[in-house]
């Protein structure tokens, strides 16, 4: 009984850092790129600060099993470097609430992946209920928006595929009951961003960024600096808080989690920023995506809760 209330704690605080994160680096990323527009370039100072931050003051923690573990893991590499890029991209030529709303369909697509692992979590019908009505949400939101912000839209949802595979590739190598690698959280944070500098560097290189970043950087203000800086903090953080809690949820319900929690970026975009004005329609539909993330919550907590139960009585079973 100690045990699982100390998973449930653990579970708690992960999700927690990590919303707080998903909604600071959205944020911060916003600010970022509009003051600093060579998306490549921010990108691999992020990354760099992250690397350089876990291999000094994570060095003690990082361990990693083999090669054979390092090789797998490096698969990930090429989605987590695509979801941050694409990421930039759409912040840079779409609103904030548009990225949030498109991005919550993505669990859908998640659930019917992960039909193909070697032990796939069972899906009940209040689960997909509780999807249906965040996409419903999400419609109604979507339906109101103005043309001007429909700019971008590839690279929106062009991000969401990209984040659902990361997620689903990140819980195949992470959960204990399905391919887990014997890496430390430390040592997959360093690995996620030290070999994700190789491609976003030559993809600052090829968009001819590099001979502009001097000119950019002497342009800044302080407090354009200060929105660089703590988009770096940030997404260490959520770097790993992120890998933190893929290990201990699905990944259809940390993506659930992430675009339930970020409804909150439509009230600061909204009333906060003063970019957005929100229909009566469109803040209805925030509202249902934000019930579906809570109805889903609740029906996967009662099938993982029926899972454990059915688990523990296997054993007496056979005997």
């Amino acid at each position: 009984m100690a045990s699982l209330h100390a998973q449930q704690l653990e579970t708690m605080l992960a999700c927690t850092f990590n919303c707080f994160s998903s909604v600071g680096m959205l944020l911060f990323n916003k600010l970022a790129v509009q003051a600093f527009p060579l998306e490549c370039s921010l990108v691999w100072v992020q990354l760099f600060f992250a690397a350089f931050f876990m291999l000094i003051f994570g060095f003690p923690y990082l361990h990693i099993g083999s090669m054979r573990d390092f090789l797998r893991w490096c698969m990930v590499v090429p989605c987590f470097t695509g979801m941050l890029m694409t990421s930039i991209l759409a912040l840079k030529s779409a609103p904030m609430s548009l990225v949030i709303v498109l991005r919550s369909a993505s669990p859908l697509f998640s659930l019917f992946i992960e039909r193909f692992y070697p032990e796939p979590l069972r899906i009940s019908g209040p689960m997909v209920g509780a999807i249906l009505v965040m996409m419903a949400g999400a419609v109604m939101y979507v339906s109101q928006l103005h043309a001007e912000h429909w700019e971008g839209i590839g690279w929106v949802m062009l991000n969401s595929v990209v984040a659902v595979c990361d997620r689903l590739l990140q819980r195949l190598l992470l959960s204990k009951d399905q391919h887990p690698v014997d890496i430390s959280k430390t040592g997959i944070t360093v690995i996620n961003n030290m070999m994700g500098l190789i491609p976003v560097g030559i993809a600052a290189y090829f968009m001819g960024e590099v001979n502009q970043v001097p000119q950019a950087f002497a342009n800044l203000s302080g407090l354009d600096k200060l929105y660089i800086g703590l988009s770096c903090v940030i997404g260490l953080s959520i770097g790993f808080t992120g890998i933190w809690a893929q290990s201990l949820i699905s990944a259809t319900s940390f993506l659930v989690m992430v675009n339930a929690n970020k409804f909150v970026i439509i009230g600061i975009e909204a009333f906060g920023m003063h970019t957005k004005v929100l229909t009566h329609g469109q803040i209805l539909g925030a509202c249902l995506s934000i019930l579906g993330g809570i109805l889903y919550g609740k029906a996967r907590s009662q099938i993982e809760q029926e899972e454990e139960e059915r688990k523990q009585l296997l054993p007496s079973v056979k005997v």
